[in-house]
């Protein structure tokens, strides 16, 4: 099964584009759908996209994104947890909710530590031409997840930022399937935005 996974589906700009790529391409675009509508089945199915593209981005050296899929799968386990059974601080139900200004701190602090920390383990242990590169959407990612399972409008801001990066590191490794995809999760995190946003409480009552 996995060698017909990887075997070319067809070429894309001089790239070889494998039936793994589209699978996963298909799923992670459902997800993403399902994660604005706060649909709870978008979460077994990050599961999956996320293990797709860690043999996609492994074999690519991208092993930053790689292990990102691997916390992602992890991570998703718990923001499935949270999205079904989760409470804020005050015992209240989990809801689309604004960051305060403290969390907002915290999570720019977390991708400002985890940014450098990634990218010197990926120059010293990995054999990648892009350490920085790949480090940055990776340390962002995991915020966003964060924020994600948390139901942070915040998220979409950070998928934002990650997914424009990766349009770049993408079409420098020949991804150009993955590379439409995170086009157009740029689209679906604008849209996701704008839909919770609807939905959360106003922002002056959210930042006292």
């Amino acid at each position: 099964m996995l060698d017909f996974l990887l075997a070319p589906a067809f070429s894309l700009w001089g790239s070889d584009t494998s039936w793994l790529e589209i699978v996963a391409f298909c799923l992670a675009l459902i997800m993403v759908i399902g994660n604005i509508f706060e649909k709870l089945w978008a979460w077994p199915l990050a599961i999956v996209s996320s293990l797709l593209y860690f043999s996609l981005f492994w074999r690519s050296r991208l092993y930053g994104d790689a292990a990102l899929q691997v916390f992602f799968a992890i991570l998703t386990g718990w923001g499935w947890l949270q999205w079904a059974r989760g409470v804020r601080p005050d015992g209240s139900a989990l809801r689309v909710s604004w960051l305060d200004r403290k969390g907002t701190l915290h999570c720019l602090l977390a991708c400002a530590v985890l940014w450098p920390l990634i990218g010197l383990f990926l120059k010293t242990f990995t054999d990648t031409d892009v350490p920085w590169w790949d480090a940055f959407p990776t340390a962002v990612s995991l915020v966003g997840q964060y924020l994600l399972a948390r139901k942070y409008i915040e998220n979409w801001i950070a998928w934002t930022v990650v997914n424009s990066v990766s349009i770049a590191l993408f079409a420098y490794k020949g991804l150009w399937l993955t590379l439409v995809l995170y086009a157009l999760f740029i689209g679906l995190s604008i849209w996701g935005w704008l839909v919770w946003k609807r939905r959360a409480p106003p922002l002056l009552v959210a930042l006292p």
